[in-house]
């Protein structure tokens, strides 16, 4: 297993982001969407994140809150980050159907 070259930090806000998300989609489809598909999609969004700078390409910000951070993004969610030496620290997370100013 290679150890990476990047530590990270998910801030508490783009932490809440993606649980925020996933709890509204268990919430409106309460018949069909179960706690585990709530654990498994947040992990898989937050496990994404070790991505950035390795095989998610670094990109300008799209929408104005983020402008002076860089941008990544999976299929499904939009991270804004820093650097800062080895350090990448994820400032905020928007689903790809929320990516609107």
């Amino acid at each position: 297993m290679q150890i990476s070259d990047y530590q990270y930090i998910i801030t508490p806000l783009a932490a809440q982001k993606i649980r925020s998300f996933y709890r509204n989609v268990a919430k409106k489809y309460r018949n069909t969407y179960d706690y585990a598909d709530l654990l498994h999609n947040v992990r898989s969004a937050v496990f994404s994140i070790y991505g950035i700078e390795k095989i998610l390409p670094r990109r300008q910000p799209t929408i104005k809150r983020w402008h002076g951070y860089y941008m990544a993004n999976t299929e499904k969610w939009y991270f804004a980050y820093s650097i800062n030496g080895n350090t990448v620290t994820i400032i905020d997370a928007c689903h790809a159907q929320n990516m609107h100013e």
